[in-house]
């Protein structure tokens, strides 16, 4: 899933989709690396909307920028994406070049 910790580490994002706080369409995902694509609804589980650490999340996040690629409801701890992001909004140091060499090696 592409960053849906709000605003925890990239690390314990990942951890918190394994133990499957978050639901895709209403599934249930439990599988970092699951792709989401323009029109998904994603939303913290029922089970873990009172966790204190959803909370402290939302303490932490609650006055940060949401990119425009995506729609959130802090509120009701859900989120949309409305597309997916160009590579102008992605925030991450990537050198594309060094992954064109390593895979054209």
């Amino acid at each position: 899933m592409h960053r849906m910790g709000f605003g925890t580490s990239r690390d314990e994002s990942r951890q918190l989709v394994t133990h499957g706080h978050f639901f895709v369409n209403g599934r249930r995902v439990t599988i970092p690396s699951y792709l989401v694509k323009p029109g998904d609804e994603i939303r913290v589980a029922e089970s873990s909307r009172k966790s204190p650490r959803f909370a402290d999340i939302l303490d932490i996040t609650g006055s940060k920028v949401v990119p425009k690629w995506l729609e959130v409801d802090q509120e009701n701890l859900t989120g949309k994406v409305l597309t997916l992001p160009d590579r102008e909004d992605v925030d991450l140091p990537i050198q594309e070049h060094l992954i064109v060499e390593l895979y054209s090696k």
